[in-house]
């Protein structure tokens, strides 16, 4: 779980770095960089609740990987794509995923290690915040090399992955 909370971290900060300078990187938004970033906050606002739900309906471990799914998805669009309305939805969709993957990971957790969750959470948290520091790093590294965020989001996709296969063996190893 440390690992695939690691490449999880790895996905949103990649994102949550870069997602205003790569909309201002394309002419019909340039200028509108904060607005796409409010963007990220209204499709997160209720992100929590709607994934809470989906949970329930299709099991925990079953949305976290359409929760991964989905932010590979918006990790990939940019990567793809500079048109104004795929740099909108990829925003969209990653606000509405990555809190929804970290809210599921840490009811997982929970329930996983129900006598002291919290030491598991922080050990979680940790293999984040060790993503959150190294990623923007690298991702800033490749687009200074390249002049694209292109290599960026594809390595943070490929960790994201990672990510899911990881999740579909624990999923495996806990059924």
């Amino acid at each position: 779980m440390i690992a695939m909370y690691f490449c999880a971290g790895v996905g949103f900060v990649v994102s949550a770095t870069f997602t205003v300078a790569m909309a201002e990187k394309i002419p019909s938004l340039q200028g509108l960089g904060s607005r796409v970033w409010v963007l990220v906050g209204v499709a997160a606002t209720p992100a929590c609740f709607v994934w809470d739900r989906v949970s329930r309906r299709i099991g925990d471990f079953t949305a976290l990987q359409w929760a991964f799914a989905g932010q590979i998805i918006a990790i990939v669009l940019p990567a793809i794509s500079d048109h104004p309305l795929v740099a909108m939805s990829s925003a969209a969709l990653y606000g509405a995923t990555f809190i929804g993957i970290v809210s599921l990971t840490l009811t997982v957790i929970g329930r996983l290690y129900p006598a002291n969750p919290a030491k598991a959470m922080a050990r979680l948290t940790l293999s984040y915040g060790v993503a959150q520091i190294i990623a923007p790093a690298i991702t800033g590294y490749i687009a200074e090399a390249t002049g694209s965020y292109q290599g960026g989001l594809l390595m943070a996709a490929g960790f994201m992955l990672l990510g899911m296969v990881l999740l579909w063996q624990i999923r495996i190893l806990k059924a």
